[in-house]
């Protein structure tokens, strides 16, 4: 019985593998044109996140942090952010520092993130932040909100670009092309190089952590989108 079942694996593991040859066989055998296809897209973020750090009496004016906080809303509410929606609380510190064994001060620390939609609410904020004395902001990562239905995009395009390109060379053959017989998608890229001001920020001005005039405009470098795929073409 046992040598009977060892028979039959052994029969059913030859019967896949020239099955497997075969078609391997027949694919090498077809006339084909192999190429890729590449696309790419450009676009702004439409999600700019901001970390706002706000320190017990860290300020030339010398305000709590309870000070600060109320105007830092008053002012975002103010500009038609809602605060309940893009503004969240990241972390709540109090430090407890002692001076010469004296005197105890407690310094109360609470950092926020903001979403912010575009570069001129951004240059905003930072221009009424300067005048709250909030000092201590920086822009923490770049997104966009569409960025799933701009990858689908781009494998589309991508795909096109290769039928087109297979097209142009069959003609150049005196041939056409039929069906694609194999496709393979490399990993599709999303160029979005660091978080840092240098990589991802082009700003037409000097940039000290403040902006000092409302004329001056901030730019930001497009998030890149690209997808390749290798295609082959039966030739007719």
């Amino acid at each position: 019985m046992r040598n009977r079942m060892k028979r039959w694996i052994v029969g059913l593991l030859l019967s896949a593998s020239v099955v497997g040859f075969a078609q391997e066989k027949n694919f090498i055998d077809q006339n084909y044109i192999e190429v890729t296809g590449k696309a790419e897209l450009e676009i702004s973020p439409d999600m700019i996140y901001l970390k706002i750090v706000l320190r017990d009496k860290d300020n030339k004016d010398k305000q709590t942090l309870p000070e600060m906080e109320k105007k830092m809303m008053d002012k975002l509410t103010e500009m038609g952010i809602d605060v309940n929606k893009d503004l969240s609380l990241v972390d709540f510190v109090s430090n407890l520092r002692s001076y010469l064994l004296k005197t105890n001060d407690v310094i109360l620390t609470k950092q926020y993130q903001l979403l912010v939609r575009d570069a001129k609410t951004l240059q905003r904020i930072f221009l009424e932040f300067q005048h709250l004395g909030i000092s201590n902001v920086s822009i923490t990562k770049l997104e966009h909100s569409k960025i799933e239905q701009y990858r689908k995009e781009v494998k589309v395009l991508a795909v096109k670009a290769a039928k087109e390109k297979a097209e142009m060379l069959a003609i150049a053959l005196n041939q056409k092309i039929g069906k694609a017989i194999y496709i393979r998608e490399a990993d599709d890229l999303i160029i979005n190089r660091g978080y840092g001001l240098e990589s991802n920020f082009l700003i037409k001005m000097p940039f000290d952590g403040y902006f000092t005039s409302e004329e001056n405009d901030i730019e930001f470098k497009k998030i890149k989108v690209e997808s390749m795929f290798l295609v082959r073409f039966a030739l007719e």
